[in-house]
């Protein structure tokens, strides 16, 4: 079994507070979403995110086909961290770290993804393009983040 890893940083020129109340607010995740993903709520979500909260979706991640994608809010101290980890979905397992941490700046977002292909070596030969992917919903999600929150990139 091979695990990868995705690390991403983005200084918001917030308190850890004021990015925490942005991303506490579930209803928020489809407005940092990429649309080609096809990322859809499709279970009722509270209105504020907690330890234990189970997120159902889907998503369209490659080739147009929908995927059902459950995740679970695992662990969370406020204002500094969560982690969401798929409990059902695309990945074989999906562990995604984030990570709120105050500077004379502003915060630095730090995103740890540690995630598991599934299909054994069929998966380890696509991870080159499932790595494109995942660093380019990052990569979208830092630009919509600056927007969302009016901010330079």
């Amino acid at each position: 079994m091979k695990m990868y890893l995705m690390k991403q940083e983005q200084l918001l020129p917030l308190s850890p507070e004021q990015a925490w109340e942005f991303f506490v607010h579930p209803g928020n995740l489809p407005r940092i979403t990429p649309p080609n993903l096809g990322f859809k709520i499709t279970g009722e979500l509270p209105d504020k995110m907690h330890a234990g909260m189970i997120v159902t979706y889907t998503v369209t991640p490659f080739l147009g086909m929908a995927v059902n994608w459950v995740t679970e809010i695992t662990h969370m101290q406020e204002p500094y961290f969560f982690v969401d980890e798929q409990r059902f979905g695309p990945y074989r397992m999906w562990h995604h770290q984030h990570i709120f941490t105050e500077t004379p700046q502003g915060t630095l977002m730090t995103d740890l993804v540690h995630y598991v292909l599934p299909f054994g070596p069929l998966g380890r030969v696509a991870a080159p393009l499932v790595a494109r992917r995942v660093r380019g919903i990052f990569d979208y999600r830092r630009e919509a983040l600056a927007r969302e929150l009016g901010f330079p990139v």
